[in-house]
């Protein structure tokens, strides 16, 4: 079996009209090879990624889920406004090839890109590759010179300085997710009262110099070369890219990054392999990127704090759709209780 990251048969309801786009991408791709077929991956709960083959060409397409859509995390142009700006200055952003806002084609807009093929990591490694201590330690050190490698990026001189408003980013956040969870409530959520007001009044008065951030950067929205597999060739899913304090993107990837020595409670919600042997702790992480990018943090509690209530900001969000009946993936069920374990975190931390 190949550890490149794999798609399968489109989820119920989730199809795409191959005959349809096929005709629409051998308008705007001459030479493109007919017929097209088209894949699922299967992972991943917002927008929806699909690979596209023709030929001997592969492609990506990314669309917006039905249901409950945040205003700026599924917009298709914006997204691919950014990966335009990156090509050529950033490698391991995916190639972009088309924009798309005519909703006639799949029923709603989508962009398609370049395929970057490699080994996606999960919550478990592929049964191919052996993670030990040396590969998960070098995959998850890669994972941090990356990112400092794209906070270091130039975005003015990118014609990014329109993507977001540097000033006043930490308030906006903090207000902007306690809106969202409230707005994503279910009946049975938990009261993040304790959390929202602690990051109000915990603010730090002044943050870094402001950067080019993904805002969803974590182990399994990036891709390693399956020849080498230490080496990260590609950074995926761009949709809540934007420009504000890095400090707030290293923290929101750190809500993902359960280690071994973690809660049970805080086991339960991993998804992702930092917890083997060999991974990087959370302080580690830290101590890396803060060499690496010669910032100074005073306090980094906050950034921790407000990483884990986003992510249960997220989790709701798409339990709410769920809860609601707008989607019909089985998987969404589980992310009611996760929510409740995430808010429970982050109110722990506030008190450390």
């Amino acid at each position: 079996m190949s550890l490149v990251d794999q798609a399968a048969a489109p989820r119920p309801g989730e199809t795409l009209d191959a005959q349809v786009l096929g005709e629409y991408l051998a308008r705007q791709l001459p030479g493109l090879a007919l017929p097209l077929t088209v894949r699922q991956f299967p992972c991943g709960f917002s927008n929806l990624s699909y690979l596209l083959a023709a030929g001997d060409r592969e492609m990506v397409l990314r669309r917006p889920p039905s249901g409950m859509r945040p205003k700026s995390g599924h917009d298709m142009a914006r997204e691919f406004r950014v990966l335009s700006a990156l090509a050529g200055t950033f490698a391991q952003s995916p190639r972009p090839l088309l924009f798309c806002d005519d909703e006639s084609v799949i029923g709603a807009p989508f962009y398609v890109v370049e395929r970057i093929r490699g080994i996606i990591l999960r919550r478990d490694y592929p049964p191919e590759l052996e993670p030990g201590p040396a590969l998960v330690r070098a995959q998850q050190e890669a994972l941090v010179d990356v990112l400092v490698k794209l906070h270091a990026i130039d975005w003015h001189a990118l014609g990014l300085a329109g993507l977001g408003r540097p000033d006043g980013y930490v308030a906006r956040q903090v207000e902007g997710w306690t809106g969202r969870y409230e707005r994503a409530r279910t009946a049975d959520a938990p009261d993040a009262g304790p959390v929202t007001g602690w990051l109000a009044a915990n603010q730090p008065p002044t943050g870094p110099r402001a950067a080019l951030i993904h805002n969803d950067y974590k182990l399994d929205n990036v891709v390693f070369d399956a020849a080498e597999p230490s080496r990260l060739v590609g950074v995926l899913d761009w949709e809540m890219a934007t420009v504000g304090d890095p400090l707030m993107d290293l923290g929101c990837s750190l809500a993902y990054w359960v280690e071994a020595t973690d809660p049970r409670r805080l086991q339960a919600t991993r998804m992702l392999p930092t917890q083997l042997p060999g991974s990087l702790t959370r302080r580690e992480v830290l101590a890396r990127y803060l060499a690496q990018s010669r910032l100074v943090v005073p306090a980094f509690r906050f950034y921790r704090v407000f990483g884990l209530f986003r992510l249960a900001v997220i989790v709701q969000q798409i339990y709410y759709r769920h809860f609601h009946k707008q989607t019909r993936d089985a998987r969404f069920a589980a992310l009611g209780p996760m929510a409740h374990v995430l808010v429970t975190q982050a109110a722990a931390e506030t008190a450390d």
